[in-house]
């Protein structure tokens, strides 16, 4: 999808999207974060950006153990707006800050974060490939990547009860309380259309990222991608 109508779409479902994300995820959203911010913190990172940031999430969930200075960065300026309201209110400022940007063609000079992550949105870059090749860009050497987003699970019971819940009640159930009658239909044809597993780590292998790997979660509704820039030691 054109990235002005995913901003569009995003802009209309803000105020929604975090009770929504809870409610159609049964709260488990909140552990596969926490799981990426248990993998990030293992790196040790001090400056980290966080792309397709939306309402800031991810870059809450990952200062909560270890403070660290977090970019987060989105094309929706309400979705933004709804994760200041978040980090005002539990006094994060001097840690987060989040910035209206295009994740797809970063306004920070290479090599400046010591990591990258995203959580469910590298799925809604209109140019996966120029996406990645800008967080590779950006990260320093020996800096890591962690990218949280739904995949299909490949067991075949849990994949066909997974469908009818993804492609049946969940759009219902989101259109139902965001009043958006595409988004929540947007979602899991964009999980189904997206790159998982093999071909996603072969993809940001081929831009240059080395150590490609992923980590399935909740019987492989949930993946976590781990990759890594390659140091200047030769």
């Amino acid at each position: 999808m054109e990235k002005e109508k995913v901003a569009e779409m995003f802009d209309n479902i803000a105020c929604e999207y975090d009770f929504l994300n809870g409610l159609l995820s049964l709260g488990i959203d909140k552990l596969w974060r926490r799981r990426l911010r248990k993998m990030l913190d293992a790196a040790a990172p001090a400056v980290v950006l966080d792309v397709a940031t939306g309402t800031g999430d991810i870059a809450i969930e990952c200062i909560k153990k270890h403070k660290k200075k977090i970019t987060g960065v989105d094309i929706s300026e309400k979705m933004l707006a709804e994760g200041r309201k978040k980090i005002e209110s539990e006094n994060l400022g001097n840690y987060i800050d989040l910035q209206y940007g295009d994740s797809e063609n970063l306004e920070y000079e290479s090599n400046s974060f010591d990591a990258v992550t995203a959580g469910f949105g590298v799925r809604n870059f209109e140019n996966l490939e120029q996406g990645l090749r800008e967080i590779h860009r950006v990260i320093k050497p020996s800096g890591k990547v962690f990218i949280l987003d739904f995949s299909m699970p490949r067991n075949r019971f849990i994949l066909k009860l997974y469908k009818f819940y993804f492609f049946g009640i969940l759009p219902f159930i989101g259109r139902l309380i965001s009043k958006h009658t595409s988004a929540y239909k947007y979602l899991p044809e964009s999980v189904d259309s997206f790159p998982q597993y093999e071909k996603m780590t072969d993809l940001m292998s081929t831009i240059g990222f080395i150590n490609t790997k992923y980590k399935p979660l909740t019987f492989g509704i949930a993946i976590i991608y781990v990759a890594e820039k390659q140091s200047l030691q030769t």
